[in-house]
């Protein structure tokens, strides 16, 4: 990265600031990425370690560096977030943080419904369900592993659809305007399944969320939803 020395009455701390904000949001320093000591950083921008130390410290305070004693200095694990209220295209959140989307589909079939799965849809056991397994990835990472049982009758032509090209939820929206939703959130530990989608550990904490989707008076959708812990984070505002 080209680092530019016509920076005008700009205090100098905000030029080393501005430098490595934007070597992180460009992806230069990548997370967990150390970044240049402040010795480094001081020689780097001929300025004293204290003007360094300055720009350093507000990013630690913005929580986009992270210090660790004795090691230096880190770029902070960006935790993707999604609106606990409200549904949106997984696709589309990952770009919208200007990160690449990609996804990888492990099965997308017919089935019967058990009883309990008849339950979570409102039909009666071994009525036809789709049922579609997708990892979700940004920047080629996993970063959801969505398992998805969808009302055969309702949505005849879920089953032909290619989601390589759009994901269900965009999918499912634009053909049935959501009415209502409703989300469990728990904390669980993966299966055996969601360790290798996921490429994690079976120690690894994670955020399960269970969705249920509605159109009109007809329930369309239930979604098991499983997202690493370190990486994924819920929330939710409302007007009181």
């Amino acid at each position: 990265m080209k680092i530019s020395r016509h920076v005008g009455v700009q205090p100098r701390f905000q030029v080393i600031k501005d430098f490595i904000a934007q070597a992180i949001k460009d992806r230069t320093y990548l997370p967990d990425a150390q970044i240049p000591t402040e010795h480094e950083l001081a020689k780097q921008f001929s300025v004293s370690r204290m003007t360094a130390n300055r720009a350093v410290k507000e990013l630690v305070s913005e929580g986009k560096l992270v210090r660790y004693q004795g090691l230096g200095t880190f770029v902070a694990t960006v935790q993707a977030e999604s609106p606990l209220l409200e549904i949106r295209s997984i696709a589309a959140e990952i770009r919208g943080r200007n990160n690449v989307y990609s996804n990888d589909r492990y099965r997308l079939k017919a089935i019967k419904a058990t009883q309990d799965l008849a339950g979570q849809l409102g039909i009666n056991t071994g009525d036809k369900v789709y049922h579609s397994l997708i990892v979700h990835k940004e920047n080629g990472q996993p970063l959801q592993f969505a398992e998805r049982y969808v009302n055969a009758a309702i949505v005849p032509d879920y089953i032909h659809q290619d989601f390589s090209v759009t994901t269900p939820s965009q999918y499912l929206s634009e053909l049935f305007p959501l009415s209502e939703i409703e989300h469990i959130v728990e904390a669980v530990l993966p299966t055996s399944l969601e360790q290798d989608a996921l490429k994690i550990t079976a120690a690894t904490p994670c955020l399960l969320v269970k969705r249920r989707t509605w159109s009109g008076n007809n329930l369309i959708s239930y979604a098991r939803l499983v997202h690493p812990g370190n990486l994924y984070r819920l929330s939710s505002r409302s007007e009181v």
